[in-house]
């Protein structure tokens, strides 16, 4: 659809498009007139060129579903949906509440960062929308600045549930597909293991780092350094990004972004529950920012002596050491051998094979068994199963803990209801790809796909 519209159109032959508002990865959401009730509603297109593609024909199809079974004031509302033909080809269409505000992601470009207490008032709202969609059985997996929106008068409304899926659906969700955006995507969800409603509450956790510091918890060139970094990195405390954010903000933010779903919060009222404690003053349950005792430091310097020591004994004192057997591990597994055995992840690429499975390593470089030099590299050749791919260079990556993280990429611009530490050693990747800030659909690996 075109951004210019010389005359009014009318969608089934009730809604009059006005002005195009928004654009998002699948769709255009328009300003337009409800003839028959003469009201001002939203109406979200699937965007032309994406009409004949089944995958985002079913994504657009759930995300009316989903929000229309749900009846929230911090949600925004489904009215209707149907279908456009435009050069013989059915567009679909959803119809909506229209908002007269801005998202998170316009604020955060204009401002950078909000007061730690409005950050918090905001998160609140997310975090009152998505209790009410969790205890209706919806999670909606896509939590990020330009799917929530700050009206004139300062109400939170969550939107785009394109990706969301229900309980049951989760239970037949296939877990070498991925969806989702990768500043906010949550450790299970990078894995393409099963999510549940506290991968919202990791991403939700990452809104709030973004809305106190102004970037997102992990950047990177790609959205595969990115995802690999919420699967194996810890996050710098807020307050070491900003000084001005207060201690219970780092406590609640990390306790949100722990990587074993069972460490972080358990539900959405539970996170609400401690940031409202905090705002009125009182403990909150995240855990606390402390200082490192002095004898805790000197406990882990004898410790790693003795290790060192007896590292020494063991080998005779000597540099070299075996590669281990990675075979039919996936990449993730064999970078945690590898580096376990004080090797690094070289160059890692991919071939088709019968015989060894999608996304599992089919051999080493040097092989296994072979002895090589502490810190050597290890080639990896990572099986695409039947599907020939070209091979990408992959790096390491890991900051200093005191490092501070990147500014992300500036965001794009959204409105009304557009759809939009101590660091361990991992592969950075760094392939062609789309921009870090956009949604994909990434494989196991975190490709883009």
């Amino acid at each position: 659809m075109s951004a210019d519209i010389t005359q009014p159109r009318l969608l089934g032959s009730r809604y009059e498009l006005d002005s195009l508002v928004g654009r998002g990865g699948m769709a255009e959401v328009f300003r337009a007139r409800d003839v028959r009730l003469h009201r001002t509603v939203g109406v979200k297109t699937l965007r032309y060129d994406l009409a004949h593609d089944q995958m985002f024909q079913a994504r657009f199809r759930r995300e009316a579903q989903s929000a229309a079974a749900l009846n929230h004031p911090a949600i925004v509302a489904i009215y209707d949906t149907g279908e456009d033909m435009a050069n013989g080809t059915p567009v679909p269409y959803i119809v909506m509440e229209f908002v007269d505000g801005r998202t998170l992601r316009d604020l955060l470009r204009d401002d950078r960062t909000l007061p730690p207490r409005r950050a918090a008032e905001i998160t609140v709202g997310v975090l009152t929308a998505l209790d009410y969609s969790h205890r209706h059985g919806i999670v909606h997996r896509d939590i990020k600045p330009g799917n929530v929106m700050v009206t004139q008068s300062g109400d939170v409304k969550v939107m785009d549930f394109g990706i969301a899926r229900n309980d049951a659906q989760l239970a037949l969700t296939q877990t070498d597909q991925i969806v989702g955006t990768a500043q906010y995507m949550s450790p299970e969800q990078a894995s393409g293991e099963r999510v549940d409603a506290r991968s919202d509450l990791y991403s939700t956790g990452c809104l709030l780092y973004e809305l106190l510091t102004g970037q997102p918890p992990f950047t990177g060139d790609s959205p595969v350094a990115i995802v690999y970094q919420h699967v194996k990195e810890d996050p710098v405390p807020p307050s070491r990004v900003d000084p001005v954010v207060p201690v219970w903000a780092d406590g609640i933010v990390l306790k949100a972004l722990q990587k074993d779903p069972a460490r972080r919060y358990q539900s959405a009222d539970e996170m609400r529950a401690d940031i409202q404690r905090a705002l009125a003053g009182t403990p909150v349950a995240g855990p606390k920012r402390t200082a490192w005792p002095w004898v805790t430091l000197a406990a882990a310097v004898i410790l790693l002596a003795a290790a060192i020591v007896g590292v020494k004994l063991l080998t005779g004192s000597s540099n070299g050491v075996g590669v281990p057997n990675v075979t039919g591990m996936s990449l993730v597994k064999a970078d945690d051998a590898i580096t376990g055995a004080r090797l690094r992840v070289g160059r890692v690429s991919y071939s088709s094979s019968a015989s060894v499975a999608k996304n599992r390593v089919i051999s080493t470089s040097p092989s296994s068994g072979t002895e090589v030099s502490k810190g050597s590299a290890v080639s990896l050749v990572v099986s695409t199963g039947l599907t020939p791919v070209a091979s990408h260079r992959q790096g390491r990556h890991s900051p200093a803990p005191s490092q501070t993280p990147t500014a992300p990429p500036s965001p794009g611009r959204s409105s009304s209801a557009s759809s939009s530490p101590s660091p361990s050693p991992l592969p950075s990747p760094t392939p062609a790809g789309p921009s870090p800030s956009t949604s994909c659909v990434v494989n196991i690996l975190g490709l883009c796909v």
